[in-house]
């Protein structure tokens, strides 16, 4: 079967190297020049189900929890299985009970803990909760990996491309365009996202770090080279412009409340996007003719990409008559 995946966004590359590893013959189309150019580069590369269940619905977890498993065995060595830490300011620190009612998987952890774990947070916060089975991974190596992968396996990647490629090539579409098609598709809205990356020696972290906040809770990822992510804003919007004041200053202050020293970091970028979700913030796959649409990821495209690329390479295997899985099957 000939498979035609348009997008290579966090949706489209892992459809793409599903259905390769599964036999299908895929290209891969995008608009932009490269892969990472849309909210797909802007994520924090999380994945962590059981801290997003505080605020998601119990699929996230049931289809996220194999996710780092998908990303090992895609990309060995990207997956970094250190868990996640949550904390809380001092008068904040009903906002930890509170997370700890909603999710599960969690350890308590005191000073001395909190200190064994992250040095540089000691004596900062008094009690934190550790979510030790989740992990994270940075996305543009993430994505940049997969494109590298299906190049090397000559799948046909083709950036560019500003009309529609000729599908009469081809036997089923899957359109992982994500905001692209809000308008198009019933239900699919925008929730605009904002992060910055800021670069210092002065702190260091081994994994990401949720500050919870009543209002602006955030999360801090660290990447190589002394930099980390600061994310992220969730606005009602499918407004893809800059940042705005109020958010930058929202980040960088909740930034400087986890550690002071973040307050002479240099800020190397920042970023916002447009991230496509459903009324109840699930992806979905729907189907319209010769056409399966993937959208719908929301705040969780890393996390719950490789769980829709399996139900994708699942239905084209079942039109098939074949077997789902085989020598080729990766973890769903």
């Amino acid at each position: 079967m000939r498979v035609l995946v348009k997008g290579a966004g966090v949706a489209g590359l892992t459809v793409a190297w599903q259905l390769y590893r599964q036999g299908f013959r895929v290209t891969l189309t995008e608009l932009a020049d490269k892969v990472g150019g849309g909210a797909s580069g802007l994520a924090g590369g999380m994945l962590a189900p059981w801290c997003e269940r505080e605020s998601a619905e119990e699929p996230v977890l049931t289809l996220g929890r194999n996710a780092a498993d998908w990303w090992e065995a895609a990309l060995p060595g990207h997956v970094k299985r250190r868990g996640t830490l949550v904390v809380a300011g001092g008068r904040d620190t009903a906002e930890l009970d509170r997370f700890s009612r909603r999710t599960s998987g969690w350890e308590w952890l005191d000073e001395a803990a909190i200190a064994a774990l992250e040095p540089d947070l000691a004596g900062r916060f008094r009690r934190a909760l550790f979510f030790r089975q989740e992990a994270h991974l940075d996305p543009r190596q993430a994505l940049s990996g997969l494109a590298a992968g299906l190049e090397n396996a000559r799948v046909l990647l083709v950036f560019g491309v500003t009309g529609n490629a000729n599908v009469a090539h081809y036997d089923r579409v899957i359109d992982c365009t994500g905001a692209a098609q809000i308008g198009q598709l019933p239900e699919l809205r925008g929730v605009r996202g904002e992060m910055l990356c800021v670069e210092t020696r002065e702190v260091s972290l081994s994994r990401p770090v949720r500050l919870l906040h009543p209002r602006h809770p955030i999360y801090i990822v660290p990447r190589e080279k002394n930099r980390f992510m600061v994310g992220a804003t969730m606005i009602e919007s499918d407004d893809a412009g800059p940042v705005t004041a109020r958010s930058l200053m929202e980040l960088l202050n909740a930034a400087y409340a986890m550690h002071p020293a973040f307050g002479e970091a240099r800020v190397t970028e920042i970023g916002a996007g447009v991230r496509p979700a459903y009324p109840d913030n699930l992806p979905r796959v729907t189907q319209e003719g010769s056409t399966l649409h993937v959208n719908g990821l929301y705040r969780h495209g890393f996390l719950l990409a490789p769980a829709m690329a399996g139900e994708v390479a699942r239905r084209l295997l079942t039109e098939q008559g074949q077997p789902e899985g085989g020598p080729h099957d990766l973890h769903h």
